[in-house]
């Protein structure tokens, strides 16, 4: 038989993208070899139980047209429990929901949040036989095809930055704090771009998307809570070229973490000091390098494919795709476009700018000099707008 036969097919039914992203990455952490197929809503994942078995369906309860519990009462009058592992994920844990649930006998009947630890222990015994190892090649660069072309290629699918945080680490903290987890997973967390722009996209996500947009870590924190943000936390630490291991890449990767938190930081002291949103402009400053980031992760599957890479190449990539890269990933992950404006004044002077731009663009001018230079842009445009004098400006620009 062969591999693509022996694959396990799997589908997941989730009505939220980044929900259905963290249950697909759980998956492919267990069976790299998984096929999946990803539903919105439950009318088209009960055709795609009528037509075929699956290895398992992940299905949320509340799927529009059909919900979850509809669509496990369908399989299970189809075939029989064996034949059909079925784990059911709800928001209710009432004992009615409960008894509703065990009656059509899922596999398993998880109450969000769930812990994805857990899951991933189901999934490890559903989808394995006892000490199976199932290894997946890397894809692999065609011999003809050149670096510009693969990153023209791979831009509009970049799943973001590398991450920076030990997240395993960091996530046992959290959960071991007493007081106000919420704040130890912000303080843990908040200076990781892909992290942030990860949480923030999926607070807005449609699903959850209630009130005003998240545009920072807090507020995407306390919209997701404890247990999902960590979930898809997890999720990020599980996927491809997540570290970087290429020492080129990961050297380069350090200085745009430096220079984006330094950004950050500054943004952050001359919001305070001008009264100014500084947590929005914190997270501007964080994020206005993303694009290069992501690049970098990229050019890691480039790497691991076989691909050819030097500091003069990796340098003309990030001239041409690092800013493309950025702003096609902020627009795929929806972040709210007020964010998207704020961190584009990073880059961009003109027309009419609020006192936030402002302050972005400053901060960005300010992150890329050395310490001792930052008072030579009291001439600057941004400063002049700000009222910020020579010696103000090196007053608030001091660590």
């Amino acid at each position: 038989m062969s591999a693509a036969k022996k694959a396990p097919v799997i589908l997941i039914a989730d009505p939220d993208p980044w929900s259905r992203d963290l249950l697909g990455q759980l998956v492919l952490s267990v069976r790299c070899d998984a096929r999946l197929v990803l539903c919105g809503d439950g009318g088209e994942a009960l055709e795609h139980c009528r037509r075929r078995s699956f290895a398992l369906v992940l299905a949320e309860s509340n799927l529009p047209q059909v919900d979850g519990f509809e669509l496990l009462r369908e399989a299970r009058l189809r075939r029989p429990v064996a034949e059909q592992p079925f784990i059911l994920i709800s928001d209710r844990a009432d004992q009615a929901s409960v008894r509703a649930a065990v009656a059509l006998a899922p596999t398993a009947y998880l109450v969000k949040p769930f812990q994805a630890g857990n899951l991933l222990q189901r999934l490890r015994g559903l989808l394995l036989k006892d000490d199976e190892v199932i290894a997946c090649p890397l894809p692999e660069v065609t011999p003809d095809e050149d670096l510009l072309a693969f990153l023209e290629r791979a831009r509009d699918a970049t799943e973001g930055a590398p991450l920076l945080a030990d997240v395993r680490a960091a996530s046992d903290r959290c959960l071991g704090a007493e007081e106000q987890p919420l704040r130890v997973l912000e303080d843990e967390f908040g200076r990781d771009p892909q992290i942030t722009a990860g949480l923030i996209a999926a607070a807005n996500s449609a699903a959850r998307h209630v009130g005003p947009p998240c545009q920072t870590l807090g507020q995407a924190l306390r919209r997701l809570g404890l247990g999902h943000s960590l979930n898809l936390v997890l999720g990020f630490s599980l996927q491809r070229a997540i570290q970087l291991d290429e020492p080129l890449l990961a050297a380069r990767a350090l200085q745009f973490w430096e220079l984006s938190q330094r950004c950050a930081d500054i943004a952050w002291e001359l919001a305070d000091a001008l009264g100014a949103d500084v947590e929005r402009c914190y997270t501007a400053g964080l994020l206005h390098r993303l694009g290069d980031l992501a690049l970098l992760r990229t050019l890691q599957d480039w790497c691991d494919g076989g691909g050819a890479l030097d500091e003069a190449r990796l340098d003309e990539a990030l001239g041409r795709f690092g800013a493309s890269f950025g702003s096609a990933l902020r627009a795929r992950w929806r972040l709210p476009l007020e964010l998207r404006r704020l961190i584009a004044a990073a880059y961009q002077f003109g027309g009419v700018l609020s006192r936030e731009e402002l302050i972005l663009s400053l901060a960005t001018q300010a992150a890329s000099l050395p310490e001792a230079e930052t008072g030579q842009l009291a001439d600057s445009k941004a400063a002049r707008m700000l009222g910020l004098d020579g010696e103000r400006l090196v007053k608030l620009l001091q660590p």
